[in-house]
Formats: structure tokens, sequence, C-alpha cells
């Protein structure tokens, strides 16, 4: 799974309250947001916030204020949009945020720092060995609810879905939750990015399966036994063309799972195998949604029309105007074109 250079998490710190300014002294105490310090103690929040979006500006960090803010959420224990209430940190609070905006300014993703990445509706735990999930590919999520659920609201009971190259579970999750009623299994085949998986499911509480599974070798047995009824095959494959390893952002190359991110010559080696693994397991009429590069636009929707398998094929853009995924029908049931 990939995206553009790393997107930016939204951290969504647990509400606090703030003491009032003015309120009574409270000797010893280890609030880090206390008014009630001696000055020697405290660093003017603005001016941190200012000195750390200068830094990591300077890094070639894209968002380098929204970046320090969720930075100070974060270490803080605020929603960010408190952080304007706030005067002074404490010398301990704006030591650890030292800390966390030179390892940003290292490149290391903010989602790592925070060990948090917003998707949709959902905070998903994340950290190394897993990809990042990005806010692209919410389109592609928002298009395959709206198609499962009809223009009229009507759909099809219990939808039985299945994500391909699942990751942390975004995709699974976010069907699991916006689909009451849904059966979902995630597969992913990395066993590190399978920990992050079980561990956002378990968190979540939603009820998704998990399957540690190569899906261009064989297919477990409880999938297999799918063949010919699920309803919506989604995937969000690695699909970078391997030319790009070089011209990717930090974030992405030094820091996202190589398993996730490099699709072969062209980017569609695993696009083509979850082309395949779809036709046998989606009944007539199933829905194919998968991601893919901004430069596949005309490649991957020619794919499926070769495959010979496949209707109504077309390709759908994200907000941001770029050609972003590619979906279809499973049409009569025969053999892929040669």
């Amino acid at each position: 799974m990939t995206g553009p250079p790393a997107a930016q998490g939204r951290s969504r710190g647990t509400e606090q309250e703030q003491p009032g300014r003015g309120a009574s002294p409270h000797p010893g105490s280890t609030d880090p947001l206390s008014p009630v310090r001696h000055a020697a103690d405290l660093t003017p929040l603005g001016a941190w916030l200012a000195a750390a979006t200068d830094r990591l500006r300077a890094a070639g960090v894209a968002s380098p204020r929204a970046d320090a803010e969720q930075l100070a959420a974060f270490v803080l224990a605020v929603p960010r949009g408190r952080l304007a209430l706030l005067d002074d940190v404490t010398a301990a609070a704006a030591r650890r945020l030292d800390e966390l905006v030179a390892r940003r300014a290292q490149r290391v993703p903010l989602q790592h720092l925070t060990g948090v990445a917003g998707f949709r509706h959902l905070d998903l735990t994340v950290g190394p060995g897993v990809f990042i999930p990005r806010p692209e590919t919410e389109s592609v999520v928002e298009w395959a609810l709206t198609e499962l659920t009809g223009s009229a609201g009507a759909r099809r009971p219990g939808p039985l879905c299945v994500d391909l190259c699942a990751g942390s579970g975004a995709i699974a999750l976010s069907l699991a939750a916006e689909l009451p009623g849904a059966t979902v299994h995630a597969v992913e085949v990395d066993p590190a990015a399978v920990v992050w998986l079980r561990r956002n499911i378990a968190g979540t509480g939603f009820p998704v399966t998990a399957h540690a599974a190569d899906i261009a070798a064989a297919l477990p047995e409880s999938l297999t036994r799918l063949a010919g009824t699920v309803d919506l095959i989604i995937s969000n494959p690695p699909y970078l063309p391997d030319a790009d390893r070089h011209t990717v952002e930090p974030e992405v190359g030094e820091h996202d799972p190589a398993r996730a991110l490099w699709g072969g010559p062209d980017g569609l080696d695993v696009v083509r195998t979850v082309v395949g693994v779809a036709a046998r397991l989606l009944r007539p009429g199933g829905l194919l949604v998968i991601e893919h590069a901004d430069g596949h636009g005309v490649s991957a929707p020619e794919l499926l029309r070769a495959d010979g398998r496949w209707s109504h094929v077309a390709d759908y853009r994200d907000l941001a105007g770029r050609d972003r995924f590619v979906a279809g029908r499973r049409g009569a049931s025969r053999e892929p074109r040669s």
C-alpha cells in the first residue's frame, strides 16, 4: 500500500480541562499545563511553536506548522484546537517536545512519533513495520461504501467484504465500522504488518477477521470457501514503480515497509495478482476497487478490460484531482483473455 509523501495524521487528544488563569496555587503540582509555576520553569508555547515550525521547515517537512502543533497536542494531551488557550509549557514538557521535533526534522514520520494515524472516523495504532494510511485512500473507501449502500440508501444485507493487502486495517476496519452487519476479512502478507492489523482490530473492537497470507501463493482455506460469494474486494496494494525508489520522500522510502510500496517495473505486479484473486472470490456483479498510483489512470483500467472478466470498468480521481483508483464488476464466469 502506498501513496504520496507521508500524509500528516490527525492528533485527537483526550479532552482535558485547563486550570483557569488566576486559579489558586497548588504547590507541588506536576501538571505540565499548570499555571502555578515559577517563570524559570516555563516556556512560552507560542515561542516554542514558532521555533519548532522554523526547524521543521528548514528540514524540508511539508507541513511544518501543522506537525509542530500536532506534536504539542500529543505531548500536552490536549486537542490541537485548544493549544491557543495555553500560554506556557513546563521545562520537562518543552524538553520532550524538543526531542520529538528533532526526530521529525530527521524525517521520522509524524505518525511514528505519536503512534496514531487518523483515517476516516478511526484512530489507528501505527509504527515501524506497517504502512501509514493516507487521506487519499479515504476517497476509495467512500466510493465503495456509496456503491454498496446504493443511491437510494438500500443495500445488500450483510455484505461480504475482503480487504487484500490490508496493512494496518484502515480499509477493513472502516468498512466494519460504517457497514453494520457486514462480514469483513483482512488479508496481509507481511508478518510485522499483521501484528499491527491484529492490534487495531482488538483496539477498535470492530468485527474483522485477519488472515496472514500471501495472495500471490495461495489463499487460506477460510477464504477459498468464499469463492463466488463475496460482494466487495477492495485493495490498496503496493503500486509504486521500481524506478521511483530514489525519488520518494524520506518518510516513505526510509520508514514505510518496502513490501507495502514497490509493485515491480510498472507498479502493477501486485495489482494483477489482486485482479486474479478477486475474480475467484467475487460473486457475479460483485465489486472490485483497487487504489493505484496517479500514473496508472490509463494502464489500470486497461488491465481490467484486457482480462475479460470485468464490466463497468472505470477510473476515478481523489479529492486532489489525481487518478487514484480503478473499479469494475465481476462479469460472467470465464477464463481471462490470453
